[in-house]
């Protein structure tokens, strides 16, 4: 790839100034996949270029993550360590930052018994409980964003000679990331500016809810009264900006957690911690998952519901209009990171604190009270199409189109 190596900087410096936005004196973490290690080098220097005090890498090699599923005894996966936890919770305390490179093998834990996954997703969340609700709150910096590594790359391109998909694969995460720009960092700025004239028209709305309407999909979602609607990026405690997706194409609010009427289905895969569910379609009665169907992986959401009972309410709404850029690559990249941005979009689990007034100083209980969503998890699975509409009913039962065929009405 012509300049390869000039881009690859560019979005090292991207992600260190834009996504983490390191600071001087900052410890930063990042967690890295151990293909990436040129990208991550990069990231390394750059951020101590930045005036980093300290950058420690956690190297991840997912096929010992496969091989802990098959041959581990079965009480392994009820354990997580807590000097793990411990760790993340110091970072955050620290007013340190954490970088992930996030790019899940969609088809990792294929033919793995499904109960040991579940079983070792919620006992990693019942421990990193308190750190997760650090970074819902926006305590500190963190961003997710991504690299080719060779397994998704041949899933995303499996229609090109494998010689050829890792090629393909960055081409794709540099133009998402706005890298071949003269200036990515300004690119962004702007593009960050576009999101928040979003973000502000539809708080200057407060509609009260919304109705989907798409093949498959009839809902009504109520929103909470003080709800927010946020996008491209936000604060910290200390008041540092930060974007904490890398593509992001979004706007998010929450919905009200008892407010959810009708049926939705999904448009795209979802990777759910390696393991593909398609065709998802949910009915929710008074906000509650009533009933669930899955062309394949139907296992799969079964547990995620289990999870407890926050799981099986909304906690995340998010726009994004069918024609994004990520949209026009005609792509499903099976990472919920970058359809997402491609599509408008729910979570289940739990809400972001930060999508009320005044939420992130609620506790648990002061939460649920306003409407708020909490769970251990947050799944995000995407709905949008070019035939999803959108209407936004106003306090005064005036119905307002917000989306048409897919798009910013």
């Amino acid at each position: 790839m012509k300049d390869f190596d000039k881009l690859l900087e560019k979005y090292a410096e991207l992600v260190v100034k834009v996504g983490v936005n390191i600071q001087p004196g900052q410890v930063l973490i990042v967690q890295s996949p151990l293909e990436t290690v040129q990208f991550t080098r990069l990231i390394v220097s750059k951020a101590y270029e930045a005036g980093a005090k300290y950058v420690q890498v956690e190297w991840d090699d997912e096929m010992i993550s496969r091989i802990r599923y098959e041959k581990a005894p079965d009480n392994s996966f009820e354990y997580y360590p807590k000097w793990q936890a411990d760790m993340m919770e110091q970072l955050a305390e620290g007013g340190g930052a954490l970088l992930h490179i996030k790019v899940p093998d969609p088809m990792l834990l294929k033919g793995v018994d499904g109960t040991k996954v579940s079983t070792a997703v919620k006992a990693a969340a019942m421990a990193r409980e308190k750190f997760q609700g650090y970074i819902r709150t926006n305590k500190v910096s963190w961003s997710l964003i991504k690299a080719p590594t060779q397994a998704w790359a041949n899933k995303v391109f499996a229609d090109l000679p494998e010689s050829e998909r890792i090629d393909a694969m960055w081409e794709a995460v540099f133009l998402m990331n706005r890298v071949g720009n003269d200036d990515p960092v300004a690119a962004w700025q702007e593009h960050i500016g576009n999101l928040k004239q979003r973000q502000n028209y539809m708080n200057n709305k407060r509609y009260k809810r919304l109705h989907y309407r798409a093949p498959g999909t009839d809902l009504k979602v109520e929103l909470p009264e003080g709800h927010l609607w946020l996008g491209g990026g936000d604060h910290n405690e200390a008041g540092v900006y930060f974007v904490a997706n890398m593509p992001t194409e979004e706007i998010y609010s929450m919905p009200h957690r008892t407010g959810v009427n009708g049926t939705v289905t999904s448009t795209l895969p979802l990777n759910l911690n390696g393991r593909l569910v398609e065709g998802i379609q949910l009915t929710f009665k008074d906000g509650k998952v009533t009933d669930y169907q899955a062309k394949s992986g139907r296992e799969h959401l079964t547990s995620l519901l289990a999870t407890d009972e926050g799981a099986s309410f909304l906690g995340e709404i998010a726009l994004v209009p069918h024609d994004s850029p990520i949209s026009r690559l005609n792509r499903i990249f099976y990472n919920t990171g970058v359809d997402e941005n491609a599509s408008c979009h729910f979570a289940l689990g739990s809400s972001y604190p930060v999508n009320i007034e005044g939420g992130t100083k609620l506790s648990k209980q002061e939460l649920l009270a306003k409407g708020a969503n909490v769970s251990l998890t947050h799944v995000d699975f995407m709905i949008g199409s070019a035939e999803l509409d959108i209407d936004g009913e106003l306090e005064d039962g005036t119905i307002e189109p917000v989306f048409r065929k897919g798009n910013w009405a």
